[in-house]
């Protein structure tokens, strides 16, 4: 199978009226401009310092584009300026005409060959006749990991209001997340277990140090129960400091309500008397 040719683009080495991109170049591309404008004001009969005065253009200048002949006869002087590669330019043709567009591989020959200049100075030179390459297909950036949802804050309580030590890993990993992630849910946590602790080690005493603890931080919620635990300040403590519990007494009320409400309303006090001292 026949090679395809590497270049689509025939070869047309430069005039040095275009630039790298092929485009006029600038220097074309303004005296073309001031020709075209000093001819025709010579042509509406205007003297050469009137054309160097509207044109803002020395008196040299103005008089050199109307003395020229044509307008090619200033491109030359302006395109065929000298430069370093001119005399490696057969060269450097019938080497691309060859096939060979390697830009390192020409700047190499022509090291080879005395050539002084950069490898830039070919690049620039070889420019309009590089076939463009295709730009690479873009990788569609990876999603973006969707948020864990939140826990609910019911769970969230029992987490705080669980022992660490009975916690799954998993519960007091996303509870340390959690914490880290909200300063004042920390506090509160961090309040709760000393609470904790302090009514289950019966340490009572340590309650006023809690209760400044808790007011030093901004938690209304708990300045509200120290607010509560102040104005029976006795009571609290002794509850966080003897082994004794009221539940035995709680637990008759309970039942004692519980067989009012039995009666549905339509009892009175001799009958649920009597109820109470029976179910005893």
């Amino acid at each position: 199978m026949a090679k395809p040719p590497a270049e689509e683009t025939p070869f047309v080495p430069p005039d040095g009226t275009r630039d790298v991109l092929g485009r006029p170049r600038r220097l074309v591309t303004r005296t073309t401009e001031r020709y075209t404008a000093v001819q025709q004001l010579l042509s509406e009969g205007q003297s050469l310092a009137a054309i160097g005065r509207q044109l803002r253009l020395d008196h040299s200048t103005v008089r050199r584009f109307a003395r020229a002949q044509s307008l090619d006869e200033l491109l030359v002087r302006a395109t065929n300026r000298t430069s370093i590669l001119d005399e490696h330019k057969p060269y450097l043709h019938e080497r691309w005409r060859e096939g060979c567009h390697d830009i390192p591989q020409l700047h190499h020959e022509l090291r080879a060959r005395g050539f002084t200049g950069s490898i830039q100075c070919l690049r620039r030179y070889f420019q309009p006749f590089k076939k463009p390459h295709s730009p690479k297909p873009k990788i569609p950036p990876a999603p973006a990991p969707q948020p864990r949802p939140a826990p609910k804050p019911r769970r969230v309580v029992r987490w705080i209001m669980t022992n660490p030590g009975r916690l799954t890993e998993t519960d007091a990993a996303e509870l340390k997340e959690i914490r880290a992630a909200c300063p004042h849910l920390d506090a509160t946590a961090s309040h709760v277990r000393d609470f904790a602790a302090m009514m289950r080690d019966l340490r009572g005493n340590d309650l006023p140090a809690w209760m400044d603890r808790v007011l030093a931080d901004d938690l209304p919620a708990l300045h509200s129960l120290v607010n509560g635990m102040k104005r029976d300040l006795d009571a609290v403590t002794s509850g966080l400091s003897t082994p004794w519990s009221p539940g035995q007494v709680e637990g008759h009320v309970t039942r004692a309500k519980l067989l009012k409400r039995m009666g549905f309303g339509r009892a009175n006090l001799d009958l649920l008397c009597r109820r109470i001292l029976l179910r005893t």
